[in-house]
């Protein structure tokens, strides 16, 4: 009896039980990374700031950087950490961080390697499926940084569908 049930799990761990699957998933393009992460450049020089601007796709993998003339390094650094984390968490990092201070649960996110909880990331959104994220930083805050991620997500919302 125990060889029959032996057999019986076998069978169906071998055969129908279990079958593999494949998962598609769409993702943001090159050049569609390219665009944004110039838009958002050019939304926060209009305003007379130097920022760069990272897109990354689903995954959190970087598909476009730019870093305006004159814009600090450490901008490059910042806009990445902000795209990953946006990717990561498929949430906008103004609200992980406002999160992250109000939720004793949500305060450990500063600790996770290679997020940044403060604004300017952006998640990338074609329909309701998150296809990557923008991250903005060298703004005087995350606020303006966000804006102007969000500025270039409406100049390309066309690109996104």
């Amino acid at each position: 009896m125990m060889r029959q049930a032996l057999l019986a799990a076998t069978a169906l761990l071998m055969g129908g039980g279990a079958q593999a699957q494949l998962i598609q998933e769409r993702t943001v393009s090159l050049a569609a990374a390219q665009a944004l992460a110039l838009a958002a450049v050019e939304a926060c020089a209009a305003r007379n700031f130097n920022v760069a601007a990272t897109v990354v796709d689903r995954a959190g993998v970087v598909r476009a950087m730019l870093r305006a003339d004159r814009a600090g390094p450490h901008t490059l650094g910042a806009s990445r950490k902000k795209a990953y984390t946006s990717a990561s968490a498929r949430n906008a990092t103004s609200a992980m961080a406002q999160a992250a201070e109000t939720n004793p649960g949500a305060r450990n996110l500063v600790h996770i390697p290679g997020f940044l909880l403060l604004g300017g990331g952006v998640p990338i959104r074609a329909g309701d499926e998150v296809v990557g994220a923008i991250g903005v930083g060298g703004a005087p805050s995350g606020q303006i940084d966000e804006e102007c991620a969000n500025a270039a997500l409406e100049k390309h919302r066309d690109m996104l569908r």
